[in-house]
């Protein structure tokens, strides 16, 4: 019998928790004037568990965060924490928690050990205590070597792994961590992990937030949140659980005709483009209707069904998501010229010094025209390095590069045209609309004005920012801003892109839109050269390069990177992969520096 999937979570009573806990909120809501951030959050946190909050960018996370750590007070309902009412007693909860918000307050000028003894004399350990539990703590964070080096010379993960150690000095029975991973590298991220997994075990309660699906899947249980309400509270093995059968792959020759039958679809629940394949969900479980399924199999279409991962538990759960019809391909504006070799990058030998420290060592790559290039790397690695070299902002040291057969080294300001850039933070002007914008870089690209109005025209259509062209950049959401920043980056038609973290932190959906759109672009022969953090998005990329201290560690498709892995190494996820190359990497140089 075919079923379809009840995306009302209060209809299954999985929300239906314990009143018993280290927290318990009850029907708890949050309000900024007209604007209400939090609706009737009922959760009940359980002793010694690590429990996340899973959402977007202003899904409520860190709102709900300050409530349960008593710094801010609910609009309506209640939360106490560990039996305190976090209104009435909240000098107390201060005093007994530990709370890391996004911005980790460390003092730069001070040392490690400056900044834990800081820590513990604001709470009053005593001296004896102090040095038996900062030992303790920095060799499990690895850090205890370096006990004299000031805070700001620290990478962003030993900084994180810092701050988590001075959160942990006085012991507290509850963490509350706050995105604590947010921009932090895998190795970094892994060995957070284990520290907090060590914490619980001795009985801590942690609470973290976080926008990365793969990283929420270390947590006992999640609650879902969207748009300021919780959706869903589980495992997640249960999460997974609730769409299997809902879940498909399909690999065909024509993704723009197979993603507008599934947007016309009325079963069809959400759609996302990865490298090779098209990644969908439907309402009806274990079962594809028989028109959907013929227009699929079109152009050599091959379904197959999946296992369902967190993504698609919070898709469905939220309410799908199918986006609007296939990016429009780009409408061949007339630039002052075409590279010879469209969007190849190739780099020879390339090495980039700044006095003895060598940011990136004989780094060669070749990457076609119209491949999607996903860049990995600890924080530190070089690619920020690599990418700025590339678009002609630092001096080669050693070797070459070449951008469509034009080299960087000589020709830098011929390929200024050809080139797209999105950072991490959105270069853009807050005080501008969206329109104004758009056509100042039209103006910096060298646009004609008639080439500009088409330029605007398409990439305000493929971005989906027709209905906010008038509005200030300055009141938009950071998923709007994203959407502005590569409509900035690719309506010029380069033809290679940089994406610097380019989803850090936006919805599933826009997620989703976004990837579509660079999937078009590839399609047309654009060179997409990505960096990321959030090693799902791999899943998006035809190739990946790993950079370790300046290094590339390995080259290739990521089931093939995996294959390629000594027998006796097992690695089930790209982060393993990863992780193992490095290991293999820093054993290599051991072994090289020794003899």
């Amino acid at each position: 019998m075919n079923s379809s999937v009840d995306i009302n979570p209060r209809a299954s009573g999985t929300l239906s928790e314990d009143t018993r806990g280290v927290i318990v909120t009850k029907d708890l809501c949050r309000a900024y004037g007209d604007k209400v951030v939090l609706r009737n959050v009922n959760l009940s946190i359980r002793d010694s568990e690590i429990f996340g909050l899973l959402g977007p960018d202003g899904a409520g996370k860190t709102t709900l965060m300050q409530v349960m750590a008593a710094i801010l007070d609910p609009t309506e309902g209640t939360c106490t924490v560990m039996n305190h009412d976090s209104v009435k007693d909240a000098y107390w909860i201060n005093s007994h928690i530990g709370y890391m918000f996004q911005g980790f307050a460390l003092y730069d000028k001070l040392s490690i050990e400056e900044n834990m003894k800081f820590s513990a004399d604001i709470r009053g350990l005593p001296k004896d205590l102090f040095e038996s539990r900062q030992e303790r703590l920095l060799k499990m964070a690895g850090l205890y070597k370096f006990l004299s080096r000031p805070a700001g010379n620290l990478s962003g993960g030993m900084r994180k792994k810092l701050s988590l150690c001075t959160n942990l000095i006085h012991e507290p029975r509850l963490l509350l961590l706050d995105e604590l991973s947010l921009g932090v590298d895998p190795a970094s991220r892994k060995e957070l992990w284990d520290m907090l997994h060590e914490s619980r075990d001795d009985g801590v309660t942690v609470v973290i937030s976080t926008p990365y699906m793969d990283e929420a899947e270390h947590c006992d249980r999640l609650a879902f949140l969207h748009e300021g309400e919780v959706i869903a509270v589980d495992s997640p093995s249960n999460l997974h659980t609730r769409c299997a059968g809902h879940v498909y792959e399909l690999s065909t020759d024509d993704r723009g005709a197979a993603h507008n039958a599934l947007v016309a679809h009325k079963d069809a629940l959400s759609i996302r483009h990865l490298a090779e394949s098209v990644h969908f969900q439907l309402l009806t479980e274990n079962f594809i209707a028989a028109d959907l399924e013929a227009e699929l199999k079109k152009n050599n279409g091959v379904i197959k069904a999946m296992e369902p991962s967190l993504d698609d538990a919070y898709t469905m759960l939220s309410g799908g998501e199918k986006s609007t019809a296939y990016a429009e391909r780009p409408p061949k504006i007339h630039l002052p010229e075409r590279l010879p070799e469209g969007g190849r990058i190739l780099t020879e030998g390339l090495t980039i010094r700044f006095g003895d420290f060598v940011a990136n060592d004989h780094v060669s790559l070749d990457i076609p025209p119209g491949e999607v290039f996903g860049f990995l790397g600890a924080n530190g690695a070089g690619k920020t390095t690599f990418i700025r070299t590339l678009c002609g902002l630092q001096p080669i040291t050693e070797g070459n590069a070449w951008i469509g057969g034009v080299s960087v080294r000589d020709e830098h300001r011929r390929l200024s045209d050809h080139i797209g850039y999105m950072s991490q933070r959105f270069s853009l002007y807050p005080d501008l609309t969206v329109a104004e914008n758009l056509s100042f870089f039209g103006g910096i690209y060298g646009l004609s004005r008639s080439d500009r109005k088409k330029a605007i025209e398409w990439a305000v259509s493929v971005t989906d920012l027709g209905d906010v062209k008038d509005n200030l950049v300055a009141d938009m959401s950071g998923a709007l801003s994203q959407r502005l920043a590569l409509a900035c980056a690719i309506m010029h038609e380069p033809a290679v892109v940089f994406l610097d973290e380019p989803t850090s932190g936006v919805s599933p959906a826009a997620r989703y839109k976004f990837w579509q759109l660079i999937q078009t672009l590839a399609e047309v022969g654009t060179t997409i050269f990505v960096t990321t953090h959030y090693m799902e998005e791999a899943n998006y990329c035809h190739r990946l390069g790993m950079m370790h201290q300046g290094r590339l560690i390995g080259v290739g498709q990521a089931d093939q990177l995996i294959s390629d892995l000594p027998p006796e190494i097992e690695a089930e996820t790209i982060e393993d992969m990863f992780l193992a190359y490095i290991k293999i990497e820093d054993a290599r140089l051991e072994a090289e520096q020794a003899s």
